[in-house]
């Protein structure tokens, strides 16, 4: 039992994860694909226009996204991102948010659901997979590489906390991607499989994958995929940690609550760990070099030895930027201080994008 303990402990500060039975039919999947009205955390800007779409991955799963695009581009064909993240999270909160920021200073800006989550297709629902969610960034460069208006050759990647790890592990594999930005980083198999800063001993993640085992007869038993019982707490009682209270403000409150979203109001299923135990995301980070890698943390995150670390395995070109007093959720959402003008610069250096003020000074001169 300590050691269901130790788990539960360990998914519950992953991002808040929630736990509970969570199956959609596929037709209550293809009518969350129609969805006319879709609820957003933030405004529409109006230098941007936002277009649904949807794509497949390798594995035949269609992926929900929304394209931005800037209303105005100076420079045609348009370097383009495929952003994802958080762990849980859906692209109505902060990876649309980044997205448009991005469209905002000149890109296209893809942001999607991952497989089986939001949006996206797959069953069972709420399931996440080391492979099959580095599949779906490199499904979105697929789709972004067909659209006549961008430069398949000026593709990058940013992944937030834990599609972060997936973001590094895509890049890492995928060499059309020109460079990757991470944010509050979280290596997700890491932490499935050694809880927080390792602290899971060998006999306590034995006895935790004995346990999941058990789980996986009793659900096949059962036809269905059962719950754990962690979960963000629907009210603060004012003993909880406080990047647990940071989650909390974030996904239960109207800030950047979103009904499909995991941590908000849904669930990962009980053996969800199963698949990240064994199968480590950053094995081939080096990999990325010689293209250029980004990483940025909040200094007073609770997850920024996930990005030291990352940033330590990780070959030059390579920068970590350790935002001030920031915490884990505020590089979610916080227009003054994610480092939005800092991504800019660097996907501009690397995907060689001229600048709008730029390109009109060269149209002055002309």
């Amino acid at each position: 039992m300590k050691t269901i303990a130790t788990l539960a402990a360990v998914s519950f500060m992953i991002v808040g994860q929630a736990f509970s039975q969570s199956e959609r039919t596929s037709t209550q999947q293809k009518k969350i694909l129609m969805d006319t009205n879709p609820q957003y955390t933030f405004e529409l800007s109006d230098k941007v226009t936002r277009k649904k779409v949807t794509f497949k991955n390798r594995y035949g799963i269609t992926l929900a996204a929304d394209l931005y695009l800037p209303k105005n581009p100076k420079n045609k064909p348009l370097a383009a991102l495929a952003i994802s993240g958080p762990f849980g999270a859906v692209k109505e909160q902060s990876s649309g948010l980044y997205a448009q920021n991005m469209a905002e200073r000149g890109f296209a800006a893809l942001a999607f659901d991952p497989s089986y989550t939001g949006e996206s297709g797959g069953e069972p629902r709420n399931v996440a997979s080391p492979d099959i969610n580095t599949e779906d960034f490199s499904a979105a460069v697929d789709f972004l590489g067909l659209q006549k208006d961008i430069d398949r050759n000026r593709i990058g990647i940013i992944g937030i906390c834990g599609f972060a790890g997936m973001g590094l592990n895509a890049a890492a594999v995928d060499k059309r991607v020109k460079a990757v930005a991470v944010t509050s980083m979280y290596n997700m198999s890491r932490v499935m499989a050694n809880g927080y800063y390792d602290a899971l001993t060998p006999a306590q993640r034995t006895q935790t994958l004995e346990q999941l085992g058990e789980q996986r007869w009793k659900d096949a038993e059962n036809g269905s995929y059962a719950a754990s019982s962690s979960n963000l707490p629907e009210k603060l009682t004012g003993n909880e940690s406080q990047f647990v209270v940071d989650y909390f403000n974030y996904y239960k409150t109207p800030r950047g609550f979103h009904p499909r979203s995991i941590n908000s109001n849904s669930s990962w299923t009980a053996t969800n760990p199963w698949s990240f135990m064994n199968m480590p995301l950053l094995t081939y980070i080096k990999e990325i070099s010689p293209r250029p890698v980004l990483i940025i943390a909040g200094e007073n995150a609770h997850s920024r030895y996930f990005s030291e670390d990352a940033y330590n395995a990780a070959a030059e070109p390579k920068e970590l930027v350790i935002i001030p007093k920031a915490v884990h959720v505020d590089l979610y959402d916080k227009i003054d201080i994610i480092p939005f003008k800092k991504l800019e610069e660097f996907f501009r250096a690397n995907l060689n994008v001229v600048s709008a003020e730029k390109t009109a000074a060269v149209d002055e001169g002309r």
